[in-house]
């Protein structure tokens, strides 16, 4: 017994979020045309009219800065702010960085370093030391794991990115996790 809804040629508007990619001139029935005008406008998404980011959606004409930051399974990363960083003057970064945020470990290594390490996990290739990423631009701690050259009075906050699909942005590097790290700006 075959279907006897019938069918015509659609030219879809709205599609599911990273689940339906449809084309135009696909061929749909009557019921599942109802099936997707039913569900929410906050649902669907227009077709071709935003891009995919690791950070989020971003619409075509904005810069992807603007991108709210992406739905998450569990509690969103934490943010330390350039307030919090003022209550606790005298700290370096590794420090600001101690008992912030959840599942961020920060230990003191026997040389007198810090080490640090998120989400308790290790990738095969870049061990367990997260990604560090300043103002866009990755950088290498400096020797024993501190951050040089990066003065906790000029940073306007830290993110710790720990799930899977905040730190798809940054593919295999990000694998151990990604400490966003952005500067004031001059006028601020």
């Amino acid at each position: 017994m075959g279907s006897k809804l019938p069918t015509s040629r659609l030219n879809p508007r709205y599609a599911f979020a990273t689940y339906i990619r449809a084309s135009q001139g696909t061929r749909t029935s009557k019921a599942w045309r109802t099936l997707m005008t039913s569900f929410s406008r906050r649902t669907l998404l227009p077709v071709g009219f935003f891009i995919g980011l690791g950070s989020g959606c971003a619409h075509r004409n904005e810069p992807a800065a603007a991108a709210p930051p992406p739905p998450s399974s569990s509690a969103p990363s934490a943010i330390v702010t350039s307030e919090d960083i003022a209550k606790a003057p005298g700290q370096s970064v590794e420090q600001v960085l101690m008992g912030r945020f959840p599942g961020v470990e920060v230990t003191r290594a026997s040389d007198g370093g810090f080490a640090v390490r998120i989400r308790g996990g290790s990738s095969i290739r870049s061990g367990n030391t997260p990604l560090y990423v300043l103002d866009g631009v990755v950088i290498d701690p400096g020797p024993n794991g501190y951050l040089t050259g990066v003065n906790p009075n000029d940073i306007a906050s830290i993110e710790v990115l720990k799930e899977p699909a905040e730190t798809a942005l940054y593919g295999l590097r990000g694998a151990n996790g990604v400490i966003v790290i952005k500067t004031k700006r001059p006028d601020q």
